[in-house]
């Protein structure tokens, strides 16, 4: 193979990847979670949009008459509701996982600090303590959690009509729907803070973030390793 003129090489040599040259540095990058966490994640996502959605069909008139196939709906609703749990129970199995829940567990006192500092306008990034995760994925996690228990509890007491009385469905009903819409509500907001950080997103997609970020947003994070 011959060269090109001024050329101190063959003309097929292969050209450096960007991220393989000299003079681009790499980013700098940190694990933030597991293969297993992923899935978790993702599994519990689809499950619980399958449930919204498949909620709205049921309750919204135009929805309903627009999608049709009531029975199918409702099918998809109760499954998807009583699989739910799943992907949780299963990524027991991870080191990781059972790591990272220990730590959505404990509410630190810096965590009582970061609540206060997102309280006060005009706060510094620096002035909001936080772990591997802050105050508010803690609160949101706890708070998602015990929902989704309660809305497993009264679905069923509504699938199965003949094991309770009908005091206790009335009522099961009632708790079921009104908490649906504040679980609407609540990852309506979820999903927003999402799309509003791209390096959170990274980390959920990918695994890692980068260390500028994960200094800056957790600053108390390699610490608590």
């Amino acid at each position: 193979m011959t060269s090109t003129p001024g050329s101190g090489g063959p003309t097929a040599a292969p050209t450096p990847r960007r991220s393989d040259r000299p003079d681009v540095p790499r980013p700098r990058l940190r694990r933030r979670f597991s293969r297993a966490e992923r899935l978790v994640h993702r599994a519990t996502g689809v499950l619980m949009l399958v449930c919204v959605v498949t909620a709205a069909c049921l309750y919204v008139p135009q929805l309903a008459e627009l999608v049709g196939r009531r029975y199918l709906v409702v099918t998809l609703h109760e499954w998807s509701g009583l699989l739910l749990p799943a992907p949780f129970l299963v990524g027991l199995a991870s080191p990781s996982f059972r790591a990272d829940l220990r730590r959505l567990n404990r509410f630190a006192p810096h965590d009582k600090e970061w609540l206060r500092a997102v309280r006060r306008r005009g706060f510094r990034p620096e002035s909001r303590p936080a772990g591997k995760f802050n105050a508010g994925q803690k609160v949101y996690g706890g708070w998602i959690a015990g929902a989704v228990l309660v809305m497993l509890a009264t679905g069923l007491m509504m699938w199965f009509t003949w094991l309770t009385p009908l005091v206790w469905r009335t009522s099961a009903t009632f708790v079921h729907d009104w908490l649906s819409l504040a679980v609407g509500l609540v990852l309506v907001g979820h999903i927003g803070m999402a799309f509003a950080d791209p390096e959170a997103r990274r980390g959920m997609r990918t695994g890692s973030v980068e260390r500028p970020w994960a200094e800056r947003e957790h600053p108390l994070w390699k610490e608590e390793e």
